[in-house]
């Protein structure tokens, strides 16, 4: 898809492209439900914006926006088709600051258009089902990335006062962000930010996304030594040792998969986000992961990954935090 595209330029043909995307089935009111063509009236008078629908079985009005992450925005739908072309397309991310330039928009709207599209961007519904099954592998390793905004919890009240650097004499990930990442070999990936790495918080990570019957590989880390008798089959390369693969039969054993997903967001939240706010960290997983679940090896084209993103708009609205509020709605 060509960024000339009449979808890209034309607010009719952006709508027009999203109701497509949103309702392939027709009009679907948001309100109540009805998806009966026959309930549902296109409003066509010159006292109507373009694009307005009428229930008769709630007599409300909608639009293709309505419950959704553009719901309200006086932005025209086709820069928005445009952001989410671009977020959906860029490997490595889309700045704020670049949207902002390409899209003709101030940098905060820029900045708020692109949280809204990684809100979109989290998997849910039948993505959020278990990673893995019978005969399947998952690898599962942790990063430690950026510097943390909230203090780490010790296990020791002393731990903090005593703290030594590493035998290199660097700081070592006592004061990072914690990450933890799993990846289905030729599937899926999924990252959670841990406030802490612990034997319990990673076991909870691995049992509520793996299935029990899946074969995991790990290095040899001591949070996945107990949680990985609770599978199949549990095998590790040994990194301290410079073991990075190793041939088991007809089955090569490493984690080498899950470290490249670790390295594509690196390169991105280095080189093209620079700074990310531990609030939203969540997010920028979410995009990341988003990117690759929908990767070029697997045949889906750019357009294909946008489209995806478009139909899963509905049910994800992200405001701003006003005054007085603890949280995003």
């Amino acid at each position: 898809m060509k960024l000339d595209s009449p979808i890209f330029t034309d607010v009719d043909a952006a709508r027009e492209h999203l109701e497509a995307q949103r309702w392939p089935n027709g009009p679907l009111c948001p309100h109540c439900g009805n998806c009966d063509p026959v309930r549902i009236r296109k409003m066509e008078g010159k006292a109507h914006r373009p694009g307005l629908y009428n229930c008769m079985e709630c007599r409300k009005q909608f639009s293709v926006t309505v419950g959704t992450v553009f719901e309200r925005s006086k932005i025209p739908l086709n820069k928005w088709l445009l952001a989410t072309f671009l977020m959906a397309s860029s490997k490595k991310g889309m700045s704020a600051h670049q949207l902002h330039r390409m899209l003709g928009v101030t940098y905060k709207t820029a900045w708020f258009m692109a949280h809204r599209i990684r809100e979109a961007m989290a998997e849910d519904g039948p993505d959020a089902g278990p990673m893995g099954g019978e005969g399947k592998t998952v690898e599962a390793d942790e990063m430690y990335h950026g510097k943390r905004e909230t203090p780490r919890e010790y296990a020791r009240p002393r731990a903090r006062k005593n703290w030594k650097p590493t035998k290199s004499g660097k700081a070592g990930g006592a004061h990072k962000r914690v990450i933890v990442g799993l990846v289905e070999r030729g599937g899926k990936t999924r990252m959670f930010h841990l406030n802490n790495a612990t034997k319990d918080s990673v076991r909870d990570i691995l049992v509520r996304n793996v299935s029990r019957d899946t074969t995991l590989y790990t290095d040899e880390s001591r949070l996945y030594k107990e949680t990985g008798k609770e599978f199949a089959a549990h095998r590790t390369v040994k990194h301290s040792a410079k073991e990075y693969a190793r041939r088991e039969g007809d089955v090569v054993v490493h984690s080498n998969t899950i470290e490249n997903v670790f390295s594509v967001f690196k390169r991105g939240m280095i080189g093209v986000y620079q700074h990310c706010g531990e609030a939203h960290l969540h997010r920028y997983l979410a995009e990341y992961g988003f990117r690759y679940n929908r990767r070029s090896a697997l045949k889906i084209t750019d357009s294909e990954r946008h489209d995806d993103l478009l139909s899963r708009i509905g049910g994800k609205r992200l405001t701003y935090r006003r005054i007085g509020e603890t949280s995003y709605a």
